[in-house]
């Protein structure tokens, strides 16, 4: 099912996503940050007990954030926590489904090719239609508002702002 692409049904879609992607980076960082601390000090007590044999287990950890992230986006949500927190969803970008487990994989590789090349590629979001960066490209993802799908797939197929106008 198509949803047409005019550009109120994108600024509908993602109207203050830039700076809620923004926000939800810093919180996923920290909550990664804090899944790592905690997994480091058990995986530390493992290899205590284990009287050295555990510490290997220790290798796991830079898997972490990738595990995080790529299970977000194939759970329920289809969004990190921090994306949750504040309202957005990732999506496919030519008909709003989830994302297909490739998608996430790609999204997630790309996106820490990106990190490790400094970052600076994220600026594409800045001149892209529905503010997509790179990592969104090649996967064919959107980030969205949550509140804007939810309009978009009420009863009726209620999604108010073909005609401009919207309360959300």
């Amino acid at each position: 099912m198509s949803y047409g692409n005019t550009y109120l049904d994108d600024l509908f879609l993602t109207e203050g996503v830039m700076a809620r992607r923004c926000a939800a980076w810093v919180i996923d960082l920290v909550l990664v940050a804090i899944l790592v601390w905690v997994l480091w000090w058990l995986l530390a007590l493992l290899g205590v007990l284990t009287l050295g044999l555990g510490f290997g287990a220790m290798a796991i950890l830079p898997a972490v954030p990738f595990c995080y992230h790529f299970l977000s986006l194939m759970g329920y949500a289809t969004a990190t926590p921090g994306q949750q927190m504040l309202g957005l969803t990732v999506r496919r970008n030519d008909d709003l489904g989830p994302p297909t487990a490739l998608q996430a994989l790609v999204t997630v590789l790309m996106y820490y090719l990106t990190l490790a090349t400094s970052g600076l590629l994220l600026v594409v979001a800045l001149f892209t239609v529905r503010h997509r960066t790179l990592h969104d490209l090649v996967s064919g993802l959107v980030v969205v508002r949550v509140r804007a799908m939810e309009a978009l797939t009420a009863p009726g197929g209620n999604w108010n702002m073909r005609d401009g106008s919207s309360s959300l």
